[in-house]
């Protein structure tokens, strides 16, 4: 079993001066935390891997494709291999967790 807490991943993320911290990596799946400060902008590529976001505090819209959402703490997003998607009008400092199916790199 692998268990984690999200204090101390954020703790991790921000003293190893990264908006993405992967704390996961398996065969068919990897997990990491993702963070963007209040008014940061989303320097996202898209990306090889199905992925879904877990919002896990903050708030800010979210374009994957040409659809746009706001989300915060709570929200699921899943934006499919190869889709262009970005966070925007970060209103509050956003931590997101990150599954990428199959493991991301």
């Amino acid at each position: 079993m692998k268990a984690f807490r999200l204090d101390e991943l954020e703790a991790e993320r921000a003293a190893n001066d990264g908006a993405y911290l992967q704390f996961i990596r398996e065969r068919n799946m990897s997990v990491g935390l993702y963070a963007l400060d209040a008014g940061a902008l989303d320097p996202q590529q898209p990306h090889g891997q199905d992925e879904v976001y877990l919002v896990v505090s903050g708030r800010a819209s979210i374009t994957v494709g040409t659809e746009t959402t706001q989300v915060g703490r709570g929200s699921v997003v899943y934006v499919p291999a190869g889709t262009a998607h970005k966070f925007h009008h970060v209103t509050e400092d956003l931590r997101v967790m990150v599954v990428f199916s199959p493991p991301e790199g």
